[in-house]
């Protein structure tokens, strides 16, 4: 024997603390990233999810609650002098009014708390906004529609951000044998394009189903009290194209009989669990979308900086370009939801088939989001621009169109209408987001882009609540206008791009850190005793005039992080 006999202690010992025969590293690598990959997929559908469930109880609720206040029986009964119509105007006006300064302080919200925990928060709100419905009263619910409203453009700009940054760390995940991955380099340009379009897709594929979610309320409860078509539709004479704001003539009276209250509250206390569920996905499934350290230094860039960006990215003629399609993003979303289905559905088939139009245009958008992977081999203008060819379309098509009241004879070209609409709808909304994943790859400023394309709609849907008294062909041709518009732009903005006319991006500052924490124990040892301080104080002093300048700076050197590693390559990437 070449060593000395090992007795029974050290033989354990030696199996306890020895390298394994059967132990492959690079197989448990292999292994470890397969379960960060489940991980990250499990963290979009976990997001996507919660979005569907949160969005379907607050329009389902939102849907329920105008419906009742608007029977005259109903506000008489149960609320005599309350005044409720007056309390719905001032709540709608909370939620389309209050995003329009969301821009001030969006960036500053996600910066502060986080990616995941800036979407638990608003996820939180629109629960808030369900709990209130318990207790219908001017200050109850008009502050908890404020708050919906000052939660519209953080909730979707920190939805978008965390969806893009799962697509990029999957493909770390799925790549991290690649040296750039290995030292947390900046990926190449397009290297996230395919994964971006996926994860996209897939959101939006998911999310859309809030729109049949949403008409639960109407088909299992509200739709058994609700009179005919022949009723609420009897003073009603122009419908479609026609019609002028909300359509006149719709009796006052919707509703047979009056909910009884525990009903009432049986409903509502469903709803209050499902957005319960929705914060629990958010909170326990969905992982963080950045390392800890990556938050830190995001934060550490300095608020005033933060401030501004968002308003400094807008001189990069890439996002300004898109503007317009942003405008168009917002109108045609709230058209259909609004003035088609109540000036062309209701106006028609009666507020009982209500639900099947809404439901027809969340399906359809649903299962036509898939299409959004054409972008994966046809060139990436197709999907906007067929979302567009197919509304622009169905906007002529609607302008000659009339249909005839209490006439169930046009339900099917009602439900085929909002089906098409769906499909340009999944094609813009996917389309956008992914493009905007694939324009702005940068980590640090993702935020900032998302964060202007949702303002952006978000002033859209202000103007549509603006416009709600306009005749219906104003409206279709202030759609029409801007969709065709949209397209020029976006057009010209990828004419630039080929001909690789540089961008102006602004400059990211650097992290200015204050040298405390875990990061950073080299400088400041937290852990180390007083008397340990003393003799490396004195230690210090004696051989401060013999350390050569090259250690003197080696700290300095040492702080460096990743992502000043990534920003060094920013001066390349705004001239090109």
């Amino acid at each position: 024997m070449n060593g000395p006999a090992l007795n029974g202690p050290e033989v354990q010992l030696e199996e306890f603390v020895g390298a394994h025969g059967e132990y492959n590293e690079e197989e448990e690598e292999r292994k470890y990233f397969r379960r960060k990959r489940l991980g990250v997929i499990k963290n979009l559908l976990a997001a996507s999810i919660g979005g569907m469930l949160i969005y379907g109880v607050f329009l389902g609720l939102l849907q329920m609650q105008l419906i009742l206040h608007y029977d005259e029986t109903y506000r008489e009964v149960k609320y005599s002098n309350l005044g409720l119509q007056n309390i719905d105007s001032k709540m709608l006006m909370g939620i389309n009014v209050t995003p329009v300064v969301a821009l001030l302080y969006t960036p500053l919200l996600i910066r502060f708390f986080g990616t995941k925990w800036m979407l638990f928060l608003a996820v939180g709100i629109y629960a808030l906004f369900v709990s209130t419905n318990y207790w219908e009263r001017y200050y109850t619910l008009v502050p908890s529609a404020v708050a919906i409203g000052a939660a519209i453009v953080p909730l979707w700009a920190s939805m978008g951000n965390y969806i893009t940054r799962m697509a990029q760390k999957y493909y770390e995940y799925a790549n991290y044998k690649l040296e750039h991955v290995q030292e947390q380099k900046r990926a190449p340009r397009g290297a996230y394009n395919s994964y971006i379009i996926v994860f996209q897709t897939v959101f939006y594929g998911v999310f859309y189903l809030c729109f049949v979610c949403a008409q639960f309320p109407m088909l299992f409860f509200l739709k058994g009290y609700l009179y005919d078509l022949n009723h609420t539709l009897f003073n009603v004479e122009h419908c479609g194209t026609r019609s002028h704001g909300i359509f006149t003539g719709f009796n006052t009276t919707v509703l047979q009989k009056l909910p009884r209250s525990s009903e009432l509250i049986t409903v509502e206390s469903v709803l209050m669990g499902v957005a319960f569920l929705s914060m629990l996905l958010v909170l326990i499934l969905c992982g963080s979308a950045y390392r800890p350290t990556e938050e830190i230094d995001l934060r550490s860039i300095g608020w005033g900086n933060i401030f501004q960006l968002p308003f400094k990215h807008m001189r990069d003629y890439r996002l300004r370009h898109l503007f317009l399609f942003f405008i168009y993003s917002g109108f045609e979303v709230i058209f259909l939801s609004n003035d088609f289905t109540l000036n062309y559905g209701v106006c028609s088939i009666g507020l009982e088939h209500m639900a099947f139009i809404l439901m027809a245009y969340g399906l359809s958008a649903a299962v036509c989001s898939i299409l959004t992977l054409s972008m994966m081999c046809l060139p990436r203008q197709i999907p906007l621009l067929a979302g567009a060819f197919v509304h622009g379309a169905l906007l002529i098509a609607l302008f000659f169109w009339e249909p005839q009241p209490r006439s169930l004879g046009e339900a099917s070209f009602l439900y085929l209408v909002a089906a098409l609409w769906g499909l340009g709808s999944a094609l813009n909304k996917a389309g956008l987001s992914a493009l905007l994943g694939m324009l702005y790859e940068d980590k640090e400023r993702q935020d900032f882009i998302f964060t202007i394309y949702h303002w952006w709609q978000a002033l859209a849907i202000f103007v549509v609540y603006l416009w709600s008294s306009l005749p219906m062909k104003a409206k279709l041709s202030i759609l029409l206008l801007t969709l065709v518009a949209a397209v020029l732009a976006y057009l010209w903005m990828e004419h630039k791009v080929a001909q690789f006319i540089p961008h102006r991006l602004p400059k990211i500052p650097k992290p200015r850190h204050k040298m405390r924490g875990f990061r950073y124990l080299e400088e400041e040892n937290s852990d180390e005793s007083d008397p340990e301080k003393e003799d490396e104080g004195k230690e210090s002093d004696s051989s401060e005039g013999e350390a050569p300048n090259d250690q003197q700076d080696q700290p300095r050197r040492r702080n460096r992080c990743a992502y000043e590693q990534a920003l060094g390559e920013e001066i390349g990437d705004n001239a090109g």
